[in-house]
């Protein structure tokens, strides 16, 4: 005999919503060992390295939750859904958009370079290529040759992927900060709900946060 389940109270739903913001923003921490020869990766190998757990934790989750009986029905569950899948594809997508940026800084760092002669100046303390045009202070411009080095990367070049890997790891880490402040604020919404009855109109402030937010990336992309 079959035992049918009671239907998630609105805190479980929250905990739900809080949990994977909890989990996507332990991306924004994680660490990863950087060899010498590939220090230009480091800002980005944490993220790169556990962003598919998180990911696959969340399809899950996602999973475990429409499969369970009864399937949420009520609107504070469907709100629930919406946001965690909203999540689940936002997360997905950005990952899938830092492999490609990583992969292209890896592209990239593995071009033969003609190599910059010992001993020639660099006006005014910068390292230049065709590409980038950075200042450096005199241990600067030491701690770039030493890395570049080990590298096997002339300074100039060593300095653009770094750049691209910072600029790489600057995008994850908004969209992390997105997708968890939005599962956060739906949680919130969830469960401060006064009733059940919450996401039941058609204005623009009704559906959850993070439905919001890619319905608006959406526009600005179209």
């Amino acid at each position: 005999m079959t035992t049918e389940r009671t239907p998630l109270t609105r805190s479980e739903l929250a905990d739900l919503l809080a949990d994977a913001a909890q989990s996507v923003s332990g991306i924004l921490t994680a660490e990863y060992p950087t060899a010498a020869n590939r220090s230009y990766l480091h800002p980005v190998l944490g993220a790169l390295s556990a962003g598919p757990r998180v990911v696959c934790e969340l399809n899950d989750r996602l999973e475990g939750f429409v499969a369970d009986e009864p399937r949420p029905t009520t609107p504070a569950g469907l709100f629930t859904l919406a946001s965690h899948a909203a999540a689940l594809g936002w997360l997905t997508e950005s990952l899938a958009e830092l492999t490609t940026s990583v992969d292209q800084i890896c592209t990239g760092a593995g071009i033969p370079t003609e190599p910059q002669a010992p001993g020639v100046a660099v006006p005014d303390g910068a390292e230049r290529d065709g590409k980038c045009d950075f200042a450096f202070s005199a241990p600067e411009l030491a701690a770039i040759r030493t890395a570049a080095e080990a590298a096997g990367l002339a300074p100039g070049d060593y300095v653009e992927v770094l750049s691209e890997s910072l600029l790489a790891a600057s995008r994850i880490t908004d969209a992390c900060m997105e997708v968890s402040s939005g599962l956060l604020e739906d949680a919130a919404y969830v469960r401060g709900a006064a009733t059940d009855h919450v996401w039941i109109g058609d204005g623009p402030d009704t559906p959850p946060t993070l439905v919001r937010s890619l319905l608006a990336r959406m526009e600005t992309a179209g």
